[in-house]
């Protein structure tokens, strides 16, 4: 399939890759039609993620080979398959402005002919295909200064800000005379505190439904409200809502 492809001028292959060096990514691709090399780009910039920077490099390879003409079918070969699937997710992302472009580009791509084509391949590194380790070999070649002596990309940047709040807040709160005052600790599988997190949301929600006992812990903590006559009162105003001792016609918290 490979030979076929690059006996075909109406083809045109990228080969991608990135990485992060001394605080700097790298990208690069080469884009190859008739088995020659027609393109290569270099590219390097600080405060950017190695994802970032392949999608980045896929929209390079993309605007370059649809602009070519006679071009009908595209192929992009990366060892990051998984940044390549970012493009067609349609939810909100950190890599959403990329996938915006390269959107962009393929819809131009596919109007000129509805016939186009474009295919992503995935080559892990360890295959020592010679195209994709030529591209890695150029790009481990480029040696960037630090452009400051510490770590700046975003994912770094982004969990100190949060490790400074969470942080923050733990002390806030363990001086604070309100901690015993409807507090509820959420404990996991082996009864541990849950941790505060700013990984996915944090943990606690994904944890609400498991158990009917929790659930109704967490909404009397969130809602300030118990499983009691006023409850019901408010949320199930056509149930019975008394209290069944009969001293007090309804329960309050």
């Amino acid at each position: 399939m490979v030979i076929e492809s690059f006996s075909s001028q109406s083809i045109a292959i990228v080969i991608i890759d990135a990485s992060i060096k001394n605080n700097t990514t790298t990208s690069i691709l080469h884009m190859h039609i008739l088995n020659h090399p027609l393109i290569k780009t270099l590219h390097h910039t600080a405060c950017v993620t190695s994802a970032e920077a392949e999608l980045f490099t896929i929209r390079c390879g993309i605007s370059q080979a649809s602009s070519k003409e006679n071009i009908s079918k595209i192929i992009i070969i990366t060892n990051s398959i998984h940044v390549a699937k970012n493009i067609f997710n349609p939810l909100s992302h950190l890599l959403q402005s990329q996938s915006v472009a390269i959107s962009g580009d393929l819809h131009q791509f596919f109007s000129r002919d509805p016939n186009n084509l474009i295919e992503f391949w995935e080559c892990s590194s360890y295959l020592n295909w010679h195209l994709h380790k030529a591209v890695n070999l150029e790009m481990k070649a480029f040696n960037p200064t630090p452009v400051y002596p510490c770590k700046i990309s975003w994912d770094y940047s982004k969990k100190m800000e949060c490790d400074n709040i969470l942080n923050i807040w733990k002390m806030t709160f363990q001086a604070s005379n309100g901690k015993e005052n409807q507090f509820l600790n959420l404990l996991d599988d082996n009864s541990f505190v849950i941790e505060l997190s700013y990984i996915k949301g944090g943990p606690w929600l994904q944890l609400f439904g498991l158990l009917n006992s929790l659930c109704a812990h967490v909404l009397r903590a969130i809602t300030n409200h118990a499983l009691i006559g006023e409850y019901r009162l408010r949320f199930f105003p056509r149930e019975e809502f008394k209290c069944s001792c009969s001293v007090y016609p309804i329960e309050s918290r």
